[in-house]
């Protein structure tokens, strides 16, 4: 049975179709994440709210850290495999993919264990909760998911990732309001918040099976074969897009965590309500995102590189005018809001929640450009940005931290945003330039990029 991509109406229009998808599941996802916080925060109380919250964000770092990104390698490798019917190389690109997720799988785990051993009372949490997060840190073995989420996005089938994440936040705010009524403690909060992952996890994974399956592309696939042998520099492209992934983790949970070490669990708490609420905001531009790197590996595929140029110009100018508008009412009623929300107690995360609302207006205008990037088989820049990026952000903010507490955090924050916006910017006009200079300069580029 030959495997073919779904047949749509016009690239704009798919993407636009697909984001919509999956903002349906991450809206809803956003109303329940927003509900089992709420119980939580209520629940526990700002300290032991921030012990979960630097559990959780210790756990997500490992979890991110060692596992490789290699959806976009599914993606960079299987959507030319697929528009030509290559059912070997498809079965191929997807073994390399499973390998590395199993290796993430089993390193994030013993890294994740050694750390909870080594610095639980330097990471916030202390003794007391040491066996609770020790047994937290098996949900970093449910949060490698790369191959199954390449899989649904190369088969078009964008519906079974809305409802993955619909069903995280569900199963969380089910368990979090049995232990809002029945008054758990920190340890029973985090079953409910690991139950959530395991069950999205078990979903994605049943429904990729049948979706290979339906696709008929299960048919001759086998365990042992060739991995990286005929994929022209997939290790690489693998390595790059992991490191660029590892990189926007540094500016994510890795922060949470070093406030929590300089200031405190309170602290941290503030600046992870902060960030839920503007990674909320954001999220309709990174969904468009996510329904556009398909598209751009089909695009490059066909050799259409002005159409990816204003594909992407299109949508960073859609998703930045929405975010914009959404920060004006976070900056009006943003401390409102929290206190309505989440209690009293945590009005004051809402001023660094505006400085990180504004930090991911800037990402969301420039957001298009990092998968061009890598689209055009140039990672490796896009990597290169972020260390640069990241290094400056991460050594200044203790000493941002300690000058002007979380205001100076969500200072930097804004600064990054804006240095890995230029940066991106900055790549993409020096690779245009290196593609239309006089004829053997070109030929000599063109070359190289395929080879990579």
């Amino acid at each position: 049975m030959k495997i073919t991509p779904q047949e749509s109406p016009g690239v704009l229009g798919r993407v636009l179709r697909n984001a919509g998808i999956l903002l349906g599941g991450r809206g809803l996802n956003g109303l329940l994440g927003i509900g089992y916080m709420a119980l939580t925060a209520r629940a526990l109380g700002v300290t032991d709210m921030g012990a979960l919250v630097l559990i959780n964000a210790f756990a997500m770092l490992v979890g991110d850290l060692v596992k490789f990104q290699s959806w976009q390698t599914v993606l960079h490798y299987g959507a030319p495999a697929l528009q030509h019917g290559d059912k070997s190389r498809l079965h191929q690109v997807i073994r390399f993919s499973l390998l590395l997720d199993v290796v993430s799988t089993l390193a994030g785990l013993a890294v994740a264990l050694a750390g909870v051993a080594f610095f639980s009372d330097r990471l916030g949490w202390g003794q007391a909760h040491m066996a609770a997060a020790a047994g937290y840190m098996l949900t970093v073995t449910m949060m490698v998911s790369a191959t199954p989420t390449g899989l649904m996005r190369l088969f078009d089938n964008f519906i079974v990732l809305a409802r993955q994440t619909a069903l995280v936040a569900f199963v969380r705010l089910v368990g979090c309001a049995l232990g809002f009524f029945l008054h758990w403690g920190l340890g029973g909060f985090l079953i409910a918040w690991a139950a959530g992952q395991a069950a999205g996890f078990a979903y994605l994974a049943g429904v990729t099976v049948l979706a290979l399956r339906r696709h008929g592309a299960h048919e001759g696939f086998r365990w042992t074969g060739p991995l990286a042998r005929g994929l022209p520099g997939v290790w690489r492209f693998a390595w790059s897009t992991n490191l660029s992934a590892t990189l926007d983790v540094a500016l994510t949970h890795f922060a949470t965590l070093m406030i929590g070490v300089l200031a405190g669990p309170a602290p941290a708490a503030f600046w992870r309500i902060g960030r839920q609420v503007a990674d909320a905001i954001a999220k309709p531009a990174h969904l468009i995102v996510q329904a556009l790197y398909p598209e751009l590996a089909r695009m490059r595929a066909a050799g259409n590189e002005a159409g990816m140029w204003r594909l992407a110009r299109r949508i960073g100018g859609l998703g930045g005018a929405l975010g914009a508008l959404l920060l004006v009412v976070s900056a009006l009623f943003g401390p409102f809001l929290l206190g309505e929300v989440m209690g009293a107690a945590f009005e004051p995360a809402a001023g660094v929640m505006t400085w990180q609302v504004a930090a991911v207006v800037i990402g969301i205008f420039a957001l298009p450009f990092e998968p061009m990037l890598i689209s055009f088989g140039r990672a490796g820049l896009a990597a290169a940005v972020k260390v640069v990026v990241s290094v400056i952000f991460l050594c200044g903010l203790p000493l941002l931290v300690r000058s002007f507490g979380l205001t100076g955090a969500g200072a930097g924050l804004l600064a990054a945003e804006a240095g890995l916006a230029i940066g991106f910017i900055t790549m993409l006009m020096r690779h245009s330039r290196q593609r239309i200079r006089p004829a053997p300069v070109v030929d000599d580029t063109l070359v190289r990029d395929a080879r990579e």
